[in-house]
């Protein structure tokens, strides 16, 4: 319990913090006057000013957050050192700031795990590495160890093959019969209809690891942020596409994760705190009100058509983006929730006769 405890705010703290400490120091390299950068939420802890910034400690350490002066246009004064005082493009780079340090966290993180970890490798065996959460595999009681023997009948000879025989069965039953020590069972799985219009099942090969030098370790760095930037892009066009429901995590489904990446060990830790950070990052560049991405737009707009934001505008926006982002976390909220629900019984196993 307390470790799990101290898992989500230390992964949350570091994400949501760094995020705001990119929009923190690109106020201060642009000469936006700070009033206050914070460590956290809540009561103050500790405190003090300097340089005209309130920097303090507050009692929940899930991040924390930084506040410009002039930051909301109805209270500008004009004064020089302002928010909306500076031009289009500096309050962009402001914005941008927090993504970026989201994408430098996970590219740090990723990296490193890579390098001190290795690089991991699929096992060519049939053996089920991991079950998704969620999915169809875990309803059927499959679990990380089991081997696989047939699908449909087909002798499973690796992982590929195997995985073959699976995506082509799209929201249908598939039979699957696997060896769990010395016991032989068969299950019937409906299959759930992949991004990529696949069918799956929610099972991951089981990995190992080789040693690979820093130059190697930076790279493969760089291409998890994007690969997982890219699945992300891929996956929400697909529901799009197929006017499909989104599979989202809220607050409980996230500190689950978390709780369970802490468990299983640090290195499986840190690369979920790269994954929530892609996240994170990915999220807030999105051009939805009240976010990051929503304000770039808005100061795109500003630059190209040379006329200044009004309070009125910015105040509909707001509005709009909060409704837009309450409406998400409800959503992902109840998700969440039915996803702790006991699952009915989707599928039917299949006792095998005395001798067969």
């Amino acid at each position: 319990m307390i470790l799990s405890i101290a898992a989500v705010l230390f992964t949350f703290g570091l994400v949501i913090f760094l995020h705001e400490f990119g929009h923190f120091l690109v106020c201060k390299l642009t000469g936006i006057k700070v009033e206050a950068f914070s460590f956290g939420f809540g009561p103050e802890l500790f405190g003090r000013v300097k340089g005209g910034t309130r920097y303090s400690i507050r009692a929940v350490p899930l991040g924390g957050y930084v506040k410009p002066a002039g930051e909301n246009i109805e209270e500008g004064t004009g004064q020089p050192d302002e928010y909306f005082s500076k031009p289009w493009y500096t309050r962009l780079g402001v914005v941008l700031a927090g993504p970026f340090m989201n994408y430098l966290l996970a590219f740090v993180v990723f990296t490193g795990v890579i390098l001190i970890v290795g690089e991991p490798v699929q096992s060519p065996d049939p053996v089920i590495g991991e079950v998704a959460q969620g999915y169809p595999a875990e309803a059927a009681g499959l679990k990380a160890g089991d081997r696989v023997l047939s699908v449909d009948g087909v002798p499973a000879k690796d992982w590929t093959q195997m995985a073959d025989l699976i995506h082509k069965k799209i929201a249908a039953p598939v039979s699957v019969e696997y060896q769990r020590a010395a016991e032989k069972i068969k299950v019937s799985i409906v299959t759930k209809k992949g991004p990529e219009g696949q069918g799956l099942i929610g099972v991951s090969p089981g990995i190992s690891y080789k040693y690979v030098g820093i130059l190697k370790a930076t790279k493969m760095g760089a291409h998890q942020c994007y690969f997982w930037t890219k699945y992300t892009i891929t996956t929400l066009a697909a529901n799009i596409k197929h006017r499909s429901k989104p599979d989202i995590s809220g607050p409980i489904g996230i500190v689950n994760i978390v709780s369970k990446a802490a468990h299983a060990g640090m290195p499986d830790l840190f690369f979920l705190i790269a994954l929530i950070s892609v996240a994170v990052g990915f999220f807030n560049l999105l051009p939805i009100p009240l976010l990051d991405g929503g304000h770039a737009v808005l100061f795109i707009i500003e630059g190209v058509f040379r006329r200044k934001l009004t309070p009125r505008v910015m105040g509909c926006v707001n509005y709009a983006g909060i409704a837009f982002l309450v409406g998400i976390l409800v959503f992902a909220t109840y998700s969440d929730i039915m996803r702790l629900l006991p699952k009915t019984a989707q599928t039917q196993t299949e006792v095998p006769a005395p001798g067969k």
